[in-house]
């Protein structure tokens, strides 16, 4: 016979299993690491030397896993390239590859390391995953051999992937995605023939998973949350960022808000590339984000979300991105309007010259109209911008963008400029646009690059408002379009860039 205390233990036990099982929350880690790089060359190293490399960054990983653990996560994300870096072609990634197998055969590597040939980097991680009884995310490289009868074979014969694995709390490989929009210079990788779609259920939800770049297209990224229903969304990255619309944590959380999903993006911290920006996104807003350009080490966050959040009572409505802007009568124009370059993007911009007002401005087929009222305007200036036109720099992708951006200084010229303090307030703001797409992502930046969860929402007639007095001056309120269909329109010829 039990005793009473054993008794009460297993009671608890099965108190905490059942609510594990029908959990309406969890608790999400990312970590942002400051990557070990490898020296830079040409050639491979030896098989010995790059698993050195990879067990000095997954000790620090292993770090971040525990104390994650410790403070009751379920599941942690770590970030693109962060096991073995980058710098690399695509003959001296070679010796840092696994052949990862497809997550259907039910393979613990942890206690049957070489039933897949050698993996010892799937086996340290599974072992992290089972030994802390945490779901571990990670990026690597994987490699499939191939031969003449594949029309798409390499030259040297194997195909080689930027490669997400999932393990879950029994160090079991749950899920394996091959990045399918590579960014510019990864010519170690090859694309996969098709995109993936990569999804698996948890206590806690159903997941997905993509890769960095990835997130700017609509496959998988869309597929996954408007198809497949995904709630929480595994974001490895990469990411370097560029404002002032895609620095990390600005477009990641209006990511979140936009797709109606959780959003866990874990960084690589490195920057002399300007790469740093995690965080673990709400619909509603960011519940934890980290962006320190001041420091070169690594740093782990955690935080608790809804399971389902589209259940959830703070779950946004439907929107119509383009009700309200339809509706209004075009605000008068000013008479200032000039054209400027964000990110090789040609805007149209009107300049915000009064305290208080109306405004509206066009590029093609987007209007965008701003209501706003400032306090104690400095020596700065703003302006509304549009723009509704491909992309084709670092990528093609069509864009419709509304924005009211900071200027870098006084002279309109450096307008769209990379800015990331300010110092001019506002009492309110209300922006929206006639778009033709219904994929729109809310931005909200304050000076310093700091995020402002809880003092914005979207309506659902479109209009992004303040929802309080912001509370730091504005560097940006931007609605970020993308209108996937449009991708691979012809693009009309641009005018020589401005100089």
């Amino acid at each position: 016979m039990l005793s009473p205390r054993p008794l009460l233990c297993a009671a608890v036990f099965a108190l905490t299993a059942l609510h594990t099982l029908g959990s309406d929350t969890f608790i999400a880690a990312v970590y942002e690491h400051a990557v070990i790089l490898p020296e830079a060359t040409s050639k491979p190293v030896s098989p010995e030397d790059a698993l050195a490399l990879m067990n000095r960054n997954m000790d620090v990983l292993e770090g971040a896993i525990k104390e994650a653990a410790q403070q009751g996560a379920h599941i942690i994300v770590t970030p693109e390239d962060g096991i073995y870096g980058w710098r690399f072609t695509r003959e001296a990634i070679y010796p840092y590859l696994e052949d990862i197998p497809d997550p259907a055969v039910s393979w613990i590597p942890c206690t049957d390391p070489t039933r897949f040939g050698h993996a010892p980097v799937q086996e340290r991680l599974s072992c992290m995953a089972r030994n802390n009884s945490i779901y571990v995310v990670a990026n690597m490289g994987d490699k499939k051999p191939c031969n003449s009868s594949d029309p798409g074979c390499p030259s040297d014969s194997r195909y080689q992937y930027n490669t997400d694995v999932v393990f879950d709390p029994e160090g079991k490989l749950v899920a394996r995605y091959h990045k399918y929009n590579l960014f510019m210079g990864e010519n170690q990788f090859s694309y996969p023939k098709e995109p993936e779609a990569v999804t698996f259920e948890t206590p806690f939800g159903k997941f997905g998973i993509f890769t960095c770049f990835d997130i700017l297209f609509r496959e998988p990224a869309v597929v996954l949350v408007s198809e497949l229903q995904v709630d929480t969304v595994l974001f490895p990255t990469a990411w370097m960022n560029v404002l002032p619309f895609l620095t990390a944590v600005e477009f990641h959380s209006a990511w979140a808000m936009g797709m109606g999903v959780n959003f866990l993006a874990a960084n690589t911290h490195y920057t002399h590339l300007s790469m740093t920006g995690s965080g673990i996104y709400a619909p509603d807003g960011a519940r934890t984000y980290y962006y320190n350009m001041k420091t070169e080490d690594g740093h782990l966050l955690i935080a608790e979300v809804d399971s389902h959040p589209r259940l959830s009572p703070a779950s946004l409505p439907a929107v119509n991105w383009s009700s309200y802007a339809l509706s209004v009568k075009t605000f008068s124009p000013n008479g200032h309007d000039f054209e400027g370059l964000v990110f090789h993007d040609r805007f149209t911009f009107t300049e915000l010259t009064k305290p208080e007002e109306n405004l509206t401005v066009c590029q093609k087929e987007l209007c965008c109209h701003l209501t706003y009222k400032m306090v104690g305007k400095q020596d700065e200036v703003y302006v509304l911008g549009a723009l509704d036109r491909l992309h084709v720099v670092e990528g093609q992708y069509y864009l419709q963008i509304c924005t009211l951006l900071k200027c870098k200084s006084t002279d309109q010229n450096t307008c769209g400029q990379p800015v990331e303090t300010a110092q001019t307030k506002f009492e309110m703001f209300s922006l929206s646009g006639t778009f033709g797409t219904n994929y729109v992502f809310p931005e909200v930046l304050y000076s310093g690059v700091q995020l402002a969860p809880g003092e914005f929402e979207v309506l659902n007639d479109g209009r992004l408002i303040s929802k309080t007095r912001p509370t730091k001056p504005v560097i940006t309120v931007t609605l970020f379009g993308r209108w996937y269909e449009k991708d691979h329109v012809k693009q009309d010829p641009q005018p020589p860039a401005i100089p």
